[in-house]
């Protein structure tokens, strides 16, 4: 079973092409068979959550939290970690900001 904060592995079909490459992403939560998620990237020049290898990524890292979509659970291969307290609530802090900052 998944719970919200697990970082897995899934395989992602990318908006701008029909390839699909298997990427991390961190769970946001589960609701009728639909996995809401966060991409995650290895550029840390993107904005959002930082990842280390302290927190469990393989390589430091950043939670995507403008790249949210939709899996089903077919499509996750594996569980890699979950977040730690802290990193779960930074996370949530940095979800419900840009929830309130909608026009």
């Amino acid at each position: 079973m998944l719970n919200s904060g697990d970082v897995v592995l899934a395989n992602i079909q990318f908006t701008d092409t029909f390839e699909i490459k298997k990427r991390p992403c961190v769970i946001i939560f589960e609701e009728f068979d639909n996995i809401i998620v966060a991409g995650i990237t290895s550029n840390k020049n993107m904005k959002g959550i930082k990842l280390t290898k302290q927190d469990g990524a393989i390589k430091d890292s950043v939670i995507k939290t403008n790249y949210i979509f939709t899996l089903s659970e077919k499509m996750i291969e594996k569980k890699l970690f979950t977040l730690n307290k802290t990193k779960k609530s930074e996370l949530k802090k940095n979800l419900i900001n840009k929830i309130n900052n909608l026009n």
